[in-house]
């Protein structure tokens, strides 16, 4: 096989980085936005040693799961995965996404865990309740938003993303045009330059509570940015808080360290699992809020928090406590442990305007929590760790604790299966994994893992 060689290729799975998958004559073959079951004409664009990257170049016959594509930006924007099969499709994909995970990466034998069918998410579209969007300057120094392009900080133009509120699209060129009228550059990142770097909208699910803009910009300019905030409340009166989020540093990183309150409050209020919670520009928030409830009720019932005697609980990288204060009147005792100093204010605040006695949220990494003192060790250990899951030193302190039960809530079924193979190591049990559909037409997929 050789560089630009036409051809022809059945794809018969799909990774999970949502690219198709076939061979040719003994060689993986990989091609993104194909579904199972087509029969393609490919151009061969990457050869490596054991396996080649793909375009399609003619669809000679299409898969039972193919649909139409709705969206303009789908294939060159980095955002949706999954637009062109159905959403079945998609769902038996992610849920094979999982259990090959625990098979390749953890080592385990399918048939010693009891993998539950994956729960779809009830909205598909429209189901975000947070944006972040870049801004930048085309060709002909207009400015506009959109997303980066996979693998990319290139800008692909996005008129109306069909993951997001449509409120969020118009606040989004709404601000845009408003700047260009203002004279704020848009920031550029390869000379490091300009103005305006990022959009940042969240809004509350459950409760009608507003919503908050957040103006992400590499300088402050007082005048223009006040102005900016002025117009933004005015026309649209939902938003109850516009913050300037100043982040002058050569960073991917979007928020910087310094905010300003430009309007109203710097926060919203959302209810999660009956819990109030107070949100702010960096707490950490899942942006599926009803797909977000079905995981936290099967964390609790996986903790098996509401038997008899109460259980105390430690909720690490609890974030703005959601998970932990949703099972708190039946604990013992709840201690979150979260690094973002925002976030553990905002989970003592949730607390206290839930009225739970018995919790308690300190400011720490993770991996630091051996110095910790506690007085009574935890019977439930709750992890729910960013995408590049956990550290062994955590996952060590974690099973010298000796709880009873381990329940990991994970956005990267790779790091949870690494992570729960070292748990099987130190004496622990990985009993039921299920799949949670947070991000539909992604790649991504959410998994609950109990571990006793």
């Amino acid at each position: 096989m050789e560089k630009n060689e036409i051809i022809t290729l059945d794809i018969t799975d799909i990774t999970n980085e949502g690219f198709g998958f076939g061979k040719y004559n003994g060689m993986a073959v990989f091609v993104p936005f194909t579904a199972i079951g087509d029969k393609i004409e490919a151009k061969v664009l990457k050869v490596n040693k054991s396996y080649a990257y793909a375009k399609i170049e003619k669809l000679l016959l299409p898969s039972p799961d193919r649909i139409e594509n709705d969206c303009p930006a789908f294939g060159k924007c980095g955002g949706c995965a999954f637009r062109h099969i159905s959403y079945n499709a998609e769902l038996k994909a992610k849920e094979s996404f999982v259990k090959n995970a625990f098979m390749k990466i953890g080592g385990f034998e399918a048939e010693n865990i009891n993998f539950l069918p994956i729960e779809p998410s009830d909205d598909i579209e429209r189901y975000r309740n947070k944006l972040e969007m870049p801004v930048g300057v085309n060709a002909e120094g207009e400015m506009y938003c959109g997303f980066f392009a996979a693998r990319s900080h290139r800008i692909i133009p996005v008129n109306d993303c069909l993951l997001q509120p449509e409120l969020f699209s118009e606040i989004a060129r709404f601000i845009v045009q408003k700047a260009k009228a203002l004279k704020i550059s848009a920031y550029n990142e390869e000379r490091h330059e300009g103005v305006l770097r990022h959009i940042f909208l969240r809004k509350a699910a459950n409760k009608q509570d507003g919503g908050l803009c957040c103006v992400i910009v590499a300088k402050r300019k007082v005048p223009e940015f006040n102005r900016l905030a002025r117009e933004i409340s005015e026309q649209f009166p939902q938003i109850t808080g516009i913050v300037l989020n100043i982040n002058p540093e050569k960073t991917n990183v979007i928020l910087g360290e310094k905010e300003i309150l430009l309007y109203g409050k710097a926060d919203i209020t959302d209810e999660m699992c009956g819990v109030p919670v107070e949100i702010s520009p960096k707490s950490f928030y899942q942006v599926n809020t009803k797909a977000a409830e079905k995981i936290y009720r099967k964390a609790a019932e996986f903790a098996e928090i509401n038997k008899p005697g109460g259980k105390i609980l430690l909720d690490l990288y609890c974030g703005a406590g959601t998970i932990g204060l949703s099972m708190a009147k039946n604990a013992k005792k709840i201690i979150g442990i979260e690094i973002i100093p925002e976030a553990v204010e905002n989970a003592k605040a949730n607390a206290k305007r839930l009225g739970v006695l018995n919790s308690e949220f300190i400011c720490a990494n993770a991996g630091d929590i051996a110095a910790l003192n506690f007085s009574k060790k935890p019977d439930v250990i709750l992890l729910d760790p960013p995408r590049k899951g956990c550290d062994e030193k955590t996952l060590d302190f974690c099973a010298g604790l000796s709880p009873a039960r381990i329940v990991m809530i994970s956005c990267n079924p790779a790091t949870a299966a690494r992570d729960c193979k070292r748990l099987s190591e130190l004496g622990f049990k990985v009993n039921a994994v299920q799949a949670f559909d947070l991000f539909p037409r992604t790649k991504h997929v959410e998994c609950v893992i109990l571990i006793t």
